[in-house]
């Protein structure tokens, strides 16, 4: 039995996919529904075990609100590096983080603060706070405090 082995370019933009949709807060059965294909298709897609077509691809990037490029861009809107075809090889820890629970939840409460500056406070403490912990200086705060930040 021959097992399929995905491509490496094929499940970076799935991985791609999958996360901007994540990040949205959208599910495979609305994502499939969107661009007319089964939820396993997007299962698929989204695994690198099928390839998109380009027609797919531009119908994916708009429903996820952004451009097909967007799939292939790694770091600092670099194009995709695999290794053995000629590009650097390593890995973006931006996207790594986005694909935990804490990056997608971080992100989605970020995207809901409109006032421009809330964001730059939050951005400004919490550049402050991993300045602090990377010279070793400790910072802590209970649940309570975190929960209930206005002693509410």
């Amino acid at each position: 039995m021959n097992v399929k082995t995905p491509n490496a370019i094929d499940s970076y933009v799935g991985a791609r996919i999958r996360t901007r949709r994540q990040l949205l807060g959208m599910s495979q059965e609305r994502l499939a529904e969107q661009i007319g294909v089964t939820f396993q298709q997007v299962q698929k897609y989204e695994k690198g075990i099928n390839r998109i077509g380009a027609s797919r691809l531009q119908r994916i990037a708009e429903v996820l609100h952004t451009s097909p490029s967007f799939f292939f861009e790694q770091g600092d809107s670099e194009p995709v590096a695999v290794p053995g075809l000629g590009g650097r090889d390593r890995t973006d820890p931006v996207a790594e983080f986005l694909q935990t629970k804490e990056g997608l939840v971080l992100n989605r409460a970020f995207l809901k603060i409109a006032d421009p500056h809330i964001r730059a406070s939050i951005i400004a403490l919490v550049t402050a706070m991993g300045q602090a912990e990377s010279r070793g200086l400790t910072i802590s705060a209970s649940t309570t405090d975190i929960s209930h930040p206005l002693g509410e």
